[in-house]
């Protein structure tokens, strides 16, 4: 099976893993990035079945909303029941890696107010250790030179990810070379930072279910 095909297989699985859960007052968290995006394409026959959604980007709203399902403001709804969402890495612990696609801070508050998290991925983002796929970071940006700097010193390479505005308004810096042996301490130690808003290290909060997309099917990973 193609990369694409893997994660089509992962979006139907995860249709299957909440189908029976929807009711009209059900509102999902839906994530962004390319896996995310052929969830909710398959979300778009079932609108009728559920209330609506809470966005983590403002791309992923645009996609809902064309396909006729209501979008929500997170402080209208509280908590949600499922956030469905991808990673760039996930480890055997469903600790992830996100923010590829610069919608870090908004997955992490959506999914903080979810139940119940459902990772959603092909099987060539699992991974022993956590740290091949370069750490985003979103930064205010007076502050980005000054937390290039502490993140050296914690022992990564950044690069600041140039022409790239985050929903939020800030800057993204994307630590290279930076493997990572404890992720909830790191996750915590960078966040720490003065002028960080949130860096992508999925740990305190990792997912719940992992959908993962394999050659001989998809497997179901539960914590």
């Amino acid at each position: 099976m193609t990369q694409d095909e893997l994660k089509a297989a992962v979006a139907d699985k995860a249709i299957s893993e909440i189908q029976s859960w929807l009711e009209r007052d059900t509102v999902l968290g839906i994530g962004t990035g390319s896996t995310a995006d052929l969830f909710i394409d398959r979300l778009g026959p079932l609108r009728d079945q559920f209330k609506g959604a809470v966005a983590s980007s403002e791309a992923s709203t645009q996609r809902l909303k064309s396909l006729g399902i209501e979008v929500f403001e997170l402080n209208s709804v509280g908590t949600v029941p499922f956030y469905i969402d991808g990673a760039d890495e996930v480890n055997a612990n469903l600790q992830m890696i996100k923010g590829g696609g610069a919608a870090l801070t908004r997955e992490k508050i959506v999914a903080a107010c979810a139940e119940r998290f459902i990772c959603i991925a092909d099987h060539s983002k699992y991974v022993a250790q956590l740290g091949h796929f370069p750490l985003p970071v979103e930064v205010i940006p007076m502050a980005r030179s000054y937390v290039a700097r502490e993140l050296v010193a914690l022992g990564a390479e950044p690069v600041y990810r140039q022409g790239v505005v985050t929903d939020n308004g800030n800057q993204i810096i994307d630590c290279f070379n930076f493997m990572i042996d404890d992720p909830v301490a790191m996750e915590a130690k960078i966040n720490a930072i003065v002028g960080v808003v949130t860096n992508g290290l999925f740990a305190a909060r990792g997912a719940d279910i992992l959908l993962l997309g394999k050659a001989d099917g998809v497997e179901r990973i539960a914590l």
